[in-house]
């Protein structure tokens, strides 16, 4: 009976999963109204997101919709190019790191899946958060949760390199049971930034230190699949139950504080060849670009 169990979980997730296998590009269409901007436009802090670590996600690319969001806002949003250094890094408040990957992996996205960072830079940015810089560290489905396992254990998360899957309910996080927690992040500053769901997408579970709060949590219906490369699932897969593992978190680190996800999709804005759209522009995700600026103003310390 486990058997033909596991056999049936693994055939409900490749079709759930398979319609996500389509070229992605950004959908430069997608342009929300921010009501209540932070800033007059250009005089926000420096928002830095990553593209030194052979990133899926990028400034100009597949994050170009986020990029916009937050300029939008006021903020001043710049690529980060080149290796982790500290007096650079001063030179910006929020750091954005969305799915770093090892060379060793831009084209193989099987096992093994070697740290994207250096031990240098993890320390580096151990010591910049912990001094008061602001990391948002995003990590989707294997093989970036392997990528990211060193830099999120040094912040006390924990990463699992694999997909998770709602067999039950795939649809959304929801504030009404829930799975997402009523906290600073989810309210904003008042009703109309408020989060009450989130569309659930690919992406890893995570289990959170004591001293972090969940934004997105997996119910007991909830699953993850850990294969050897990544879209490729059998009878054998080894799977866990995350009821209770977090999908997204946040944390004080000493001086400066800490927001993990291990899902990237629901911050962009895509078009698939099938005209499908995925991430802030999809029905249902009317909240997303709330939630992606409630993290940005608890970072930058406009929410409390």
């Amino acid at each position: 009976m486990q058997h033909l169990k596991r056999i049936l979980i693994i055939g409900f997730f490749g079709l759930y999963w398979s319609n996500l296998l389509c070229q992605q590009v950004s959908d430069t269409s997608y342009d929300p109204v921010i009501h209540s901007p932070m800033y007059q436009p250009g005089t926000g802090p420096t928002v830095f997101i990553d593209e030194g670590h052979y990133n899926f996600h990028t400034k100009d690319g597949r994050y170009a919709p986020f990029a916009k969001i937050l300029e939008k806002d006021g903020y001043q949003v710049r690529s980060y190019k080149g290796e982790f250094i500290e007096e650079y890094l001063h030179k910006g408040k929020i750091l954005v790191i969305a799915n770093a990957i090892n060379k060793a992996n831009v084209d193989d996205w099987s096992l093994p899946t070697p740290s994207a960072f250096t031990k240098e830079e993890i320390e580096t940015l151990k010591n910049w958060v912990a001094n008061g810089g602001r990391l948002f560290l995003i990590a989707d489905h294997m093989p970036w949760p392997g990528a990211n396992e060193a830099l999120a254990s040094a912040f006390g998360f924990t990463f699992y390199n694999g997909f998770n899957i709602d067999v039950v309910n795939p649809a959304y996080f929801r504030k009404s049971n829930g799975t997402i927690p009523d906290n600073v992040i989810t309210r904003g500053r008042d009703s109309t930034e408020a989060v009450s769901q989130i569309p659930r997408t690919e992406g890893q579970a995570f289990q959170i230190p004591p001293d972090a709060h969940p934004i997105l949590l997996f119910s007991d219906s909830c699953l993850i699949l850990l294969p050897d490369t990544a879209w490729e699932f059998n009878s054998s897969t080894p799977l866990k139950n995350i009821n209770g593992w977090s999908q997204g978190a946040f944390k004080t680190y000493g001086k400066g504080k800490v927001v993990v996800f291990g899902e990237a999709s629901m911050f962009s804005a895509q078009i698939g060849d099938d005209n499908r759209k995925m991430g802030m522009n999809s029905i249902g995700a009317e909240d997303n670009h709330k939630l992606l600026l409630n993290i940005i103003h608890w970072l930058d310390d406009k929410i409390q």
